[in-house]
């Protein structure tokens, strides 16, 4: 049964420019709202070009970047200096903000995708003690080509996982083959979930989901609780 959906909006810009603006001005509300109410912010992130969009605008946004906690919607099983490491992608903010490298809940790399799936999770329960399951504040997704979201693809057996916080995925169909995800129970409880992309290259895969209601992945993402935002420019909105 699809969860209920609280609140979905849709944000159409001018170009990637406007899309890296307006993302950046949503991270700095989220983050500053949950820390007046909670004494801190948690956010996940996804690579692609999400990243390059929060490396150039993280860095010019007002916030109390000590009370941030950053964690990974889903990770390559590879070292971190590896060009597939997420985590890399991401490592500049500790030269472009305050940001510090113990505050990013990273996956131990020497380990096999189910073990370090299992660690992974471990890390992210003692950041929810007692959580049932656990309310990020912020997840920041992004959308494939084949319509996937974290490391959650078409057609595969883990789009049904409703126990495991974080899933371990041996079979990509996208390389690399090893990974860790976050599943859609824990997708589905955050306070907000945000997909932000640019260019006619996302048009028909944006067309097929928010104009079609095609049952792909990225489709799924659907808090039961929060909001949901898609961020797109002319281009990616082209065909809506």
């Amino acid at each position: 049964m699809t969860p209920p959906l609280s609140k979905m909006v849709r944000k159409v810009v001018k170009d990637e420019e406007e899309v890296t603006k307006e993302l950046c001005g949503l991270v700095e509300k989220f983050a500053n709202e949950a820390i007046d109410s909670r004494g801190s912010f948690t956010i996940g992130l996804s690579g692609g070009s999400l990243a390059k969009f929060l490396g150039k605008g993280l860095p010019s946004i007002s916030t109390s970047w000590d009370k941030w906690s950053l964690f990974f919607c889903d990770e390559r099983v590879v070292p971190f200096d590896h060009d597939d490491s997420t985590f890399k992608v991401y490592k500049g903010l500790t030269e472009s903000t305050p940001l510090k490298a113990e505050q990013f809940v990273v996956i131990d790399p020497s380990l096999e995708a189910e073990a370090a799936a299992k660690d992974y999770e471990a890390k992210v329960r003692a950041k929810f003690p007692n959580a049932e399951w656990p309310a990020f504040d912020l997840l920041l997704l992004g959308m494939g080509p084949d319509g996937h979201t974290a490391s959650l693809f078409p057609g595969h057996a883990l789009l049904k996982e409703d126990k495991l916080w974080i899933a371990p995925i041996s079979d990509s169909p996208k390389p690399p083959p090893c990974r860790v995800t976050m599943t859609f129970p824990v997708i589905n409880k955050a306070r907000c979930c945000i997909f932000a992309m640019a260019g006619q290259g996302k048009a028909d895969m944006v067309k097929r989901i928010l104009g079609d209601g095609e049952a792909l992945p990225s489709g799924m993402v659907k808090p039961i609780n929060g909001e949901l935002i898609w961020i797109l420019d002319e281009g990616a909105a082209s065909k809506l």
